[in-house]
């Protein structure tokens, strides 16, 4: 196992720092500042298909930036419950054929692509400080409002409402769904928006950042957090400002807001999202929950069994349980 801490000890592990006594009411200020539904576009896309209707969401984000989704929907007479699936760090959404198993079996499916990332959305945010490498460290100098994910937390959030917002959307019947940045992602979506119901994580990140310090720098998703002390503050004299600023994003803080089902997957010898920073997730969860834990699995694809889990697990089915 990477990690340095035993199963034994992760069963109980809540991370390194509590929650900010004023991480709720930043929340709900940030979200108080957007003012209804941002200005948003569906532009038709010919799939081929007669049973599926495709298009590109377009929507305004904070800062003026330009947030891309990729929508599919089953044509249906019946309200369409809804998947929102997000991406891993630095990445894009999946391609349009890869998210046809869900439409299959009758949900849409809503794929944002994250500001800044290798797909379509823009990020027009202006940040000060380092930049050269990485955004999570973007804006951690500033404050918790200037952080570049606390725009992506509320561009997921407003993700929701506009497809809440939609007359043949089941509002009811929303789950989200991810991997790395994606699970954190998701899990962020049902903390910020409570019309989320269920939600399925694969190793979060983005989670536990004063614990990711002290393990050292084992992958390249948070090596811009170590090149930040090594070149620009090597005596670590802003450790605590920077931690306390990164707290505001930190989805373990954000765990205790969620209160709908979730299913986690972790693997005991991920390098990248290690697997104690999952469990301070995990353990602040204060709804149901289940966690599936692979002894022999890293922060690599998940072959056999986990896709099948993930599919019952959201759409409530039974197709592939064993």
């Amino acid at each position: 196992m990477i990690d340095t801490m035993s199963l034994q000890e992760m069963q109980d592990y809540r991370g390194r720092h509590e929650v900010p006594e004023d991480f709720d009411q930043f929340w709900r200020a940030e979200k108080d500042k957007l003012e209804g539904l941002p200005v948003h576009q569906f532009v038709d896309k010919e799939c081929g298909l007669d049973q599926v209707t495709c298009s590109s969401l377009w929507f305004e984000g904070t800062n003026g930036s330009k947030v891309f989704a990729k929508c599919l929907f089953p044509k249906s007479n019946q309200p369409v419950p809804v998947l929102f699936y997000f991406h891993g760090y630095q990445g894009q959404g999946p391609d349009w054929t890869e998210l046809l198993k869900f439409v299959a079996a009758g949900f849409g499916v809503v794929a944002m692509d994250v500001r800044g990332q290798a797909g379509h959305s823009q990020d027009h945010g202006r940040f000060d400080g380092m930049t050269v490498k990485g955004q999570v460290i973007r804006g951690m100098l500033q404050g918790p409002d200037h952080l570049f994910y606390k725009d992506v937390y509320l561009d997921v959030y407003q993700l929701v409402e506009i497809i809440a917002s939609l007359d043949f959307v089941d509002k009811k019947r929303l789950v989200s769904y991810g991997g790395s940045q994606g699970g954190a992602l998701a899990l962020v979506a049902a903390a910020l928006n409570q019309r989320i119901g269920k939600t399925v994580a694969i190793y979060p990140f983005l989670s536990d950042f004063k614990r990711v310090l002290e393990l050292g720098n084992t992958s390249e998703a948070y090596d811009e957090l170590f090149r930040y002390f090594k070149f620009s503050d090597p005596f670590h004299q802003t450790e605590d400002a920077v931690l306390q600023t990164l707290s505001y994003i930190d989805v373990k803080n954000l765990a205790h807001l969620i209160s709908c089902p979730v299913a986690m997957v972790t693997g005991l010898e991920d390098s990248v999202c290690p697997p104690s920073t999952q469990f301070a997730i995990y353990n602040r969860l204060a709804g149901p929950r289940e966690m599936k834990i692979m002894p022999d699995y890293g922060h690599d694809a998940m072959h056999v069994k986990v896709n099948d889990y993930v599919f019952d697990y959201l759409l409530g089915t039974q197709f592939f349980t064993d």
